[in-house]
């Protein structure tokens, strides 16, 4: 299943300049939700650091059309790559929907993890007394 989310994130992979502030798809994303629908999306980088991630982008489409349950995702380079998510796109995906933290993440080509295991402590879980 992951092949399938490899080809649709190559589908939308298209490293370009937008602008001489921006430049936009050297990184694509593909999420699978629990309805079966793959989601994509590509990363904009701006010279200021406003732009976003792959799944990100990703991430919007899935919420656009009704969905937020993530079961697998993966992003990659324009050399074909796989990338694990950063730490940013990690916790956004987790908050999104809470069965999210069981979602399989491939890390590269041959070893997925759960995103709960590349988010081993959650913040959601501490008792207030634990932090204080």
């Amino acid at each position: 299943m992951f092949e399938d989310l490899i080809l649709k994130a190559t589908e939308v992979l298209n490293p370009r300049q937008l602008s001489s502030a921006a430049e936009a798809g050297s990184v694509a994303a593909a999420l699978l939700t629990n309805s079966g629908q793959i989601y994509t999306g590509i990363c904009i980088e701006t010279k200021c650091s406003m732009g976003f991630c792959a799944e990100h982008a990703a991430a919007a489409a899935m919420i656009t059309a009704g969905e937020s349950h993530v079961v697998k995702m993966v992003a990659i380079n324009k050399r074909g790559n796989v990338l694990p998510p950063c730490g940013r796109c990690r916790e956004f995906i987790s908050q999104l929907n809470d069965k999210n933290i069981e979602a399989e993440v491939l890390i590269n080509r041959k070893k997925s993890m759960k995103l709960k295991e590349l988010l081993p402590y959650d913040w959601r879980e501490a008792k207030m007394s634990e932090i204080d």
